[in-house]
């Protein structure tokens, strides 16, 4: 309850004071990018609950002759490179913070089509709400392995706590002034989870 609290307060604050930003932020993204200028994808949360998060739109929505979104190293721009390394592009994520589908901290939400590949052991990282940084993301980011990555958000769900949290916060503070490990190596983003090996 207090962690909730605490992350409205915060999520409140944060939107009132940012909101110039924001406000630069999409147009500047609708001038190089187009529209939609945000980015909304259904994500699981608490409890595997699913709720629509937001980020700023950094790729463009460019097809091949085929009709079909080319691959995403070609459609992330300088610009939407930017926004990641930054970590700009996720400040829509306090409104879902604001609404209650996420915490400032906690596993980072991943996508509903994984949610039948985890194991018992993975699942639990759905027992909190996902958040916009997590103990993963200050531990390696997309430069984790998925089982690193599982591993570091079940140790999150296990021994979650104010104090922790508050590190969490400082310690991605550092990683996004250093731009640290926004991308798996050879990869755009972060490779595809295919499932646990049999």
């Amino acid at each position: 309850m207090i962690k909730r609290l605490l992350d409205f307060f915060i999520a409140t604050c944060a939107l009132l004071l940012l909101s110039p930003i924001l406000l630069v932020l999409a147009a500047i993204i609708r001038f190089k990018l187009g529209s939609p200028i945000l980015f909304r994808q259904l994500r699981p949360g608490k409890d595997a609950e699913i709720f629509k998060m937001l980020k700023f739109r950094t790729m463009t929505s460019q097809l091949d002759a085929q009709g079909q979104l080319l691959p995403d190293e070609q459609r992330l721009t300088s610009f939407g490179l930017w926004l990641r390394a930054s970590s700009l592009d996720e400040l829509p994520g306090l409104w879902n913070v604001f609404k209650g589908n996420m915490s400032l901290v906690g596993p980072r939400p991943l996508l509903v089509e994984y949610l039948p590949l985890y194991n018992a052991e993975q699942q639990k990282r759905h027992q909190v709400r996902p958040g916009i940084t997590g103990w993963a993301q200050v531990n390696g980011r997309n430069a984790l392995s998925w089982q690193q990555k599982f591993d570091y958000d079940v140790w999150y769900v296990q021994h979650q706590s104010l104090l922790l949290d508050c590190k969490i916060l400082a310690m991605t503070v550092l990683k996004v002034l250093k731009k640290a490990d926004i991308n798996q190596t050879g990869e755009a983003t972060m490779s595809k989870f295919e499932g646990n090996e049999k």
